[in-house]
């Protein structure tokens, strides 16, 4: 009896999807996560033959004031939190490099420092556990709490951290096992105290997060790939395994979010309690940051947590609200600033930008009022500067100043730059030219005067139109109507000012109308 040929993972995927088509039409769709790129990576003499894993080694001899010298150069303020993160950092690396070098005591017992940061959006959380991993050299992985549910519900598994983190190590398990996760907007997961029912959003999750930042290993082929579950399928019958886990013993996990509320459940404690305070009217008086400076476990228990998720996040820290002041220096003075970014953007294009110390003030002031921390300045950024982006690329303008007046008048600065790019004589000459050539054409003499050329170089910039198609279009019934006040009241020169601009039908209408009142008079028409 010749034996048959198990089919390959894909193979019976198709025909589970061919089969689904058949029985149930387009009505029922089958969607399959694709494999991870370690699980692409067997090898090719034998499929089941062990992959050697990457060797890896860290070589960390950072002290805590380094780190934070090093943090200094990209967050502005937020100094507890960075002395904070900097020791837990250097503790837990530390404590990797004496593992991976075979000199950890047996005898010492090391508590991983996990860490919770406390704090609104926009003040540099994510930024700063960004800048700690590249400054280390170990894999990071950033995700939103919100996404997650209890295993076997509907959402993503938090296993999926230890599975992106592997992903972002290029498959290297070795080094993924030391990476940091960091997730944010774990307020979300809180479970309110007078919930019913099963809470797989929030307490769900809550265990599942214990599990991993306890020690426990995680299969990184996920439970809810099909493709993956077919291979491991045809891994136990043919009775060989190429299982693949991930030990998150050594994984750093860092979570933080805004808390909302937790500083009134923090304030009703230290009324009751009064320690370290002398009277009431001192704790009203206390903001949410100071106030989260004395955070408790019970307040975070009462927030909705629970205990024991607490307990792994033994480090806690605060983080503090921008003010107008932190954001201009976030501007001028972080290696991080969005300033860096727009100049590149514009020497991209051969165009030098100059930022001023008024623009950067001023954005500083305007992103303040939007009230999302270092966020809000990009925003006004991109509000003040989009025109300029879309605009001067296709210009000869080589380099322009942002001041406070820019960011204040975008438009009305544009267009002050580009009619720098063309000089003005050369407008001047294009007004006088059409003002030559009405007069050659219909025997009337126009002029437009100070103000009206003025506005019409602006529509000219604006519309990106000759000055001649834009006189053209603006008094396209004058030839008529200049002839019959001509006639009426026997005039052959006629001032243009800026009304004939704003609303040229209008003001002709008046001056025809007025030249038929003053036929009989012999008094000069003019328009006004």
């Amino acid at each position: 009896m010749t034996d048959k040929q198990f089919p390959n993972p894909e193979e019976v995927q198709k025909e589970f999807e061919d089969f689904v088509k058949q029985r149930f039409g387009g009505s029922v769709q089958v969607f399959t996560n694709h494999v991870n790129s370690f699980d692409e990576k067997e090898d090719e003499q034998s499929p089941t033959e062990d992959i050697e894993e990457t060797s890896f080694n860290i070589d960390f001899n950072l002290k805590p004031k380094e780190v934070k010298d090093y943090l200094d150069q990209y967050v502005i303020k937020q100094d507890e939190a960075k002395k904070a993160l900097s020791i837990a950092i250097c503790d837990h690396y530390n404590h990797v490099k004496n593992c991976l070098n075979g000199t950890y005591d047996q005898e010492y017992t090391y508590a991983k420092q996990n860490v919770l940061v406390l704090g609104p959006t926009g003040v540099g959380k994510t930024y700063l556990v960004r800048k700690i991993a590249e400054l280390i050299g170990v894999p990071f992985v950033k995700a939103d709490a919100t996404r997650f549910s209890e295993t076997g519900y509907v959402g993503a598994n938090v296993d999926d951290l230890v599975r992106d983190l592997v992903n972002q190590a290029d498959g290297d398990i070795e080094k993924a096992q030391y990476g940091i996760v960091y997730l944010d907007e774990a307020d979300k997961i809180a479970s309110p105290q007078n919930s019913q029912g099963r809470d797989v959003n929030g307490r769900g999750v809550q265990f599942g997060l214990l599990r991993l930042m306890e020690e426990t290993e995680i299969d990184l082929r996920s439970g809810n790939d099909m493709q993956s579950q077919m291979q491991a399928l045809m891994e136990m019958q043919s009775g060989k395994s190429s299982k693949k886990i991930v030990n998150t013993g050594n994984i750093l996990f860092i979570v933080s979010g805004a808390f909302t509320g937790l500083d009134e459940i923090i304030r009703k404690r230290l009324r009751t309690t009064t320690i370290g305070f002398n009277t009431s009217s001192e704790q009203a008086q206390l903001s949410a940051e100071e106030l989260y400076s004395n955070v408790t476990t019970q307040d975070l228990v009462d927030f909705g947590f629970e205990p024991e998720f607490v307990g792994r996040l033994p480090v806690r820290v605060s983080c503090e609200t921008l003010k107008t002041n932190d954001l201009y220096h976030i501007l001028k003075d972080s290696k991080g600033s969005i300033i860096n970014q727009y100049k590149y953007s514009f020497r991209s294009w051969g165009i030098k930008t100059e930022f001023e110390d008024s623009a950067l003030h001023r954005i500083a002031d305007l992103a303040h009022r939007e009230n999302t921390g270092a966020r809000g300045l990009m925003t006004i950024c991109e509000q003040a500067l989009r025109i300029f982006k879309y605009e001067l690329p296709s210009t000869l303008v080589k380099d322009f100043k942002i001041n406070k007046d820019l960011i204040d008048n975008p438009t009305t600065s544009l267009r002050q730059i580009l009619s720098q790019e063309k000089p003005s004589i050369e407008y001047e000459t294009e007004i006088r030219t059409f003002e030559t050539s009405f007069f050659e054409k219909h025997g009337i003499k126009i002029s437009f005067d100070k103000e009206a050329s003025a506005l019409l170089v602006g529509h000219s910039i604006d519309k990106k139109l000759p000055i001649s198609i834009l006189c053209e279009e603006l008094l396209q019934s004058y030839e008529h109507g200049l002839k019959l006040v001509s006639e009426n009241i026997n005039q052959q020169d006629f001032v243009l000012n800026k009304e004939v601009i704003n609303n040229p039908k209008i003001v002709l209408e008046k001056l025809v109308k007025d030249s038929y009142v003053s036929r009989s008079q012999s008094n000069e028409l003019k328009i006004h």
